[in-house]
């Protein structure tokens, strides 16, 4: 059985998606102080290193051998994860690297081929394009999380990640 051509496409959209959410969290992250890191605006809210450590513990456990084994693995702490712990800036960014660089070599690694396969997370069965799927709109919530919480914090020092408010469009079509 030949895989559909297309199936190509949604492995490479997917990981240029993905590309396009790190490079996201990491343009605001380089913009704040390793000191405003751990600053939270309630009691219930996550830091930026609580969400570093759960999207990066998420990366890891999700695509360890993605197509063999259980996307939660047995060695993941995801209730540790959400516990606050004062690590340096290089830790966390060690960290954070780690889960981004697994995801990009498993995500890699697929063909075609394997997006017809099922795999299992949590004991559920889902199709190899349903977990890249759910894999990416987990990272795009707690990305935008991340963005949002460093823009908070840089105040008016916020360098855009975009378009700045300020400029205009061009509605030109010529």
């Amino acid at each position: 059985m030949r895989s559909d051509p297309r199936l190509s496409g949604f492995i490479e959209s997917s990981a240029s998606q993905f590309r396009a959410y790190k490079k996201l969290a990491d343009g605001a992250l380089e913009q704040i102080e390793d000191a405003s890191l751990f600053e939270k605006f309630s009691p219930e809210s996550n830091s930026i290193p609580v969400l570093i450590q759960h999207v990066s513990g998420n990366l890891r456990s999700r695509w360890t051998d993605f197509l063999t084994a259980d996307g939660e693995k047995e060695w993941r702490d995801r209730v540790g994860e959400f516990e606050e712990k004062h690590v340096s800036g290089e830790e966390l960014l060690a960290a954070w690297e780690s889960g981004w660089d697994i995801l990009f070599k498993s995500l890699g690694a697929l063909s075609p081929a394997h997006l017809e396969r099922t795999v299992t997370i949590r004991g559920e069965k889902l199709s190899v394009i349903q977990a890249i799927q759910r894999s990416l709109t987990h990272a795009a919530y707690h990305v935008g999380q991340i963005v949002y919480l460093c823009k908070a914090m840089a105040d008016s020092e916020w360098r855009s990640l975009f378009i700045p408010r300020s400029s205009k469009l061009s509605t030109s079509s010529s």
